[in-house]
């Protein structure tokens, strides 16, 4: 039986791309560059904010200077609209409140910038009491790279073995092969289930419910 359970954000607990993509589009457009429709930021996401902006901006301009320029705009706009259409998923509060009645400890582990992880926690899940919410930070690699993990296993003192890792994305699961955690995929996110099944993760979901008969 798993002890812990690691959830990434966007995409499996929240789906953020209406907010995610409105910020990105404004910060494009007020530099001159052309705007995506919403459905295109579900490739977009899942590496982090530079990448991005990288994939947003246009062939002949992803260099840092444009990268960095659409960041600045776009986190200032984020900070007041990134929670505006950003809802959790349907059943994903009930998840939530039956794995802590269950006992297991819960944590999250985004590749959205700390600062607006640890907002977006906070908004939608008031009651929920995660052991620890992590998103990308300066300095710490992002996702798949497993230091986010194992910052988890740590901090909460339980072996990669008695943990199970939740996301959306083909990161998700890299990320857990290279945790050495049982993965769990879900298909309501961002991502298409195929691209989940490409890295042959434990399970593959397609509603919240079905992670607690996992567990």
């Amino acid at each position: 039986m798993k002890k812990l359970i690691v959830f990434d954000l966007d995409g499996t607990l929240i789906d953020t791309v209406a907010d995610l993509a409105k910020s990105t589009n404004y910060a494009l457009g007020q530099l001159g560059f052309p705007q995506h429709a919403t459905e295109a930021y579900r490739f977009f996401v899942g590496n982090g904010i530079n990448k991005l902006f990288e994939r947003a901006l246009p062939d002949g301009f992803k260099d840092t200077s444009n990268v960095l320029a659409v960041r600045h705009l776009f986190l200032k706009h984020y900070e007041l609209h990134c929670a505006d259409a950003s809802r959790p998923y349907r059943g994903i509060p009930e998840l939530l409140e039956a794995s802590v009645s269950a006992g297991f400890q819960l944590a999250v582990a985004s590749n959205k910038y700390h600062a607006a992880t640890v907002r977006l926690v906070e908004n939608f899940f008031p009651g929920v009491p995660f052991r620890i919410v992590l998103g990308q930070r300066e300095q710490i690699p992002a996702k798949p790279d497993p230091y986010i993990v194992n910052e988890i296993l740590t901090y909460c003192k339980i072996a990669a073995d008695d943990t199970l890792f939740v996301g959306d994305s083909g990161v998700d699961m890299q990320t857990a092969i290279n945790s050495g955690v049982e993965a769990c995929g879900v298909t309501w996110g961002f991502r298409p289930r195929a691209e989940l099944a490409d890295l042959n993760p434990a399970h593959i979901v397609d509603r919240p419910d079905e992670i607690m008969k996992l567990l």
